[in-house]
């Protein structure tokens, strides 16, 4: 099958990429390997497509202070080689399972958190370190946490008139620990279950918080507070009753050809247990 008939648009700036989305019925192409797919079965039909790839101001990756920021046109494929993305841990553990490397020399990072796909890795990473996806409109620019960005599957806060510019994520700091984990039936297929966790402790060795963003298993990312969890139990074997208990209030997702919402639950709970131990660990290393 092929796509419908859609007209082309490369925008010279922004504020006219903008302005042909305010006009209604057009969606956005960066990396298109989420699109492409969608318009080839004919389950999208924009009457316009939106090509930001010429933007170079979409195309930054920098550092500045205590963030890394990215462009809404950066492949994922360079942010998995550039030694600036060190300095987020998570996004370098995260990165490898995203698809195949050949998506990801296409696939973009802000595509990844715009098509908001409950399976995907990015919208759970960005949502876990409390992340800032930028966001330009007609009505000027605005900030939306990552944590409140994805509001369903598939959708997002962003309305059809604004485009998704950048996203900004903090960098680790000392007495952070990482953790990142999830199954899938081959590599680089959807997450039947995952989690992102990260642990921050203080130079005493004291815990401070941990999060953890569960993905694959509801509609969008699921972001605990797990502290309490990790006050109690630093184990993987101490956790495992904690993060099944988790597991089985966070997975509503139901059961399909791949796995049953039990299944995924118990990928999750054992998931979890596996990578807070290990990013506790990290944290007072």
């Amino acid at each position: 099958m092929k796509a419908a008939p859609f007209a082309y648009h490369r925008p010279a700036s922004v504020a006219e990429a903008v302005d042909t989305l305010a006009t209604g019925d057009a969606k956005v192409l960066a990396g298109g390997q989420s699109l492409v797919p969608v318009l080839a079965m004919r389950l999208g039909r924009p009457g316009t497509l939106v090509d930001i790839t010429a933007l170079s101001e979409l195309g930054r990756l920098e550092r500045r202070g205590d963030e890394l920021c990215l462009g809404a046109a950066v492949r994922q494929r360079r942010v998995e080689r550039d030694p600036l993305t060190a300095a987020v841990p998570l996004i370098g553990r995260a990165m490898p399972f995203v698809g195949h490397r050949e998506l990801r020399s296409r696939g973009t990072v802000c595509g990844s958190l715009a098509h908001a796909d409950p399976a995907a890795e990015l919208p759970a990473v960005a949502a876990c370190l409390g992340a800032v996806v930028e966001v330009t409109g007609p009505h000027g620019d605005r900030e939306v946490p990552a944590a409140s960005f994805v509001t369903g599957a598939m959708t997002t806060a962003v309305s059809p008139d604004e485009l998704v510019t950048g996203v900004r994520f903090p960098t680790a700091g000392p007495g952070e620990g990482f953790g990142f984990a999830e199954i899938a039936r081959r590599h680089g297929d959807f997450a039947l279950a995952g989690v992102a966790v990260r642990v921050r402790a203080s130079s005493s060795g004291a815990l401070r918080d941990a999060t953890l963003a569960a993905f694959g298993v509801s509609d969008r990312p699921v972001v605990r507070d797990v502290t309490d969890l990790l006050a109690d139990a630093t184990t993987e074997a101490e956790l495992r009753p904690a993060t099944a208990a988790l597991a089985a209030e966070v997975v509503d997702t139901a059961g399909d050809a791949h796995g049953s919402t039990a299944y995924r639950a118990r990928l999750l709970g054992v998931l979890a247990a596996r990578e807070l131990a290990r990013a506790h660990r990290e944290a007072l290393a």
